[in-house]
Parts: C-alpha cells; structure tokens; sequence
C-alpha cells in the first residue's frame, strides 16, 4: 500500500512542478497561446486533485500506527495545492483584466490615454467656461442697456404728460380768452 502512495507522490510532485511553471508562463503569453495555457493548467490541476483523493484513499487504508506520518504528508499536499490554486487564480485575473483590456481596446498606454483624454476634456470644459463667462458679460451689459433705456423712457414719458398738462392749461386759457373776447366784443358791439 505505501508504495502506491509513493508513486502517486512522485506522480504529484512532477504535476504540481509542471503546474507551477506553466502557471509562470500565463500572464507573459498573448491570445489563442495563452487560452491554450490556461486550459491545460486547469486539466493539470484536476489531475492534481484526483491524485490528492488516491493517496487520502490509500491513507486510510494503512494502519493506525503509520497513518500519523502520512496524514502529515496529505496536510503538506492539501496546502501546496491550495497555493498552486491560488497562484492559478491570481495568473487568471491577470489574464482575464487583459482580455477586458482587450475587449475594451485598452492597450499598454491606457494610463497616456487616459491622461491625454482627461487634458482633452479639461480643455473643452475650460473653453465653455470662458464662452459661458463671456455669454454671462453679454447679458449682464445688455439688462444694464435695457435698465437706461426704461430709464430714458420713463422720463420721456413724463416729459410728454407734463406737454400734455401745458396743452391742457393753454386749451381751457385760449378758451377763457376767446369767451372774454367774444364778451368783450358783443360788449363793444351793443355800445
């Protein structure tokens, strides 16, 4: 039985070795290559896993008093896959925040991009703040000419209610002065 065990340990050891170097390899490959790496690590890794259950079978099988050594051995196995499984899934989001690169059309100057985008768009904002200042000015001078211009004419409109006051006086004082006339007159007349 412990020979068993043996070979499934040398059969884990040179797994998880290859794991372990292609897992390395994932992040440096690009496109269709690095898909196919990926692939592989994860049909490795399920391979890692069916030989972690072989030898815990063949562990319970060996008797009490040996099993203490050997359960030691699995914990170290268990460990060294979670770590291998780990190390996968870091690569893996390495790859996959490349293929959202990707998709997204980010390229290796996102940040350049970025910035030269931002100094863009800092611009235009700066452009419509100067043309809202100056819109803003315009207003402001064309309420200050339409303030003198209700001031013009409210005083031409009181200029012409006095005119028209004047009008009045000199309308009722050339009517007083026609009946004294025309008074004075048949006075004149009669003597």
């Amino acid at each position: 039985m412990s020979s068993d065990f043996e070979g499934y340990e040398q059969d884990f050891a040179v797994l998880t070795a290859e794991i372990t170097g292609r897992i390395g390899k994932v992040p440096k490959l690009l496109g269709d290559e690095k898909k196919q790496m990926v692939a592989n690590v994860e049909k490795q890794l399920e391979e890692a896993r069916e030989l972690l259950e072989q030898m815990e079978l063949e562990v319970r099988e060996i008797p009490a008093q040996s099993r203490g050594m050997y359960s030691s051995r699995m914990r170290s196995y268990k460990q060294e896959m979670g770590k291998l499984e780990a190390d996968f899934k870091r690569s893996r989001i390495a790859y996959s925040d490349e293929v959202r690169n990707e998709l997204l059309g980010d390229d290796g100057n996102s940040s350049e991009n970025q910035r030269a985008h931002l100094l863009d768009n800092t611009e235009r904002l700066e452009r419509s703040s100067r043309r809202l200042e100056a819109g803003y000015q315009i207003a402001v001078e064309t309420e200050q000419i339409g303030q003198e211009m209700l001031e013009n004419l409210s005083q031409d409109r009181e200029k012409i209610q006095r005119s028209r006051e004047r009008l009045r006086e000199t309308d009722a004082n050339l009517g007083k002065s026609s009946r004294i006339l025309t008074g004075m007159l048949r006075s004149v007349t009669s003597k």
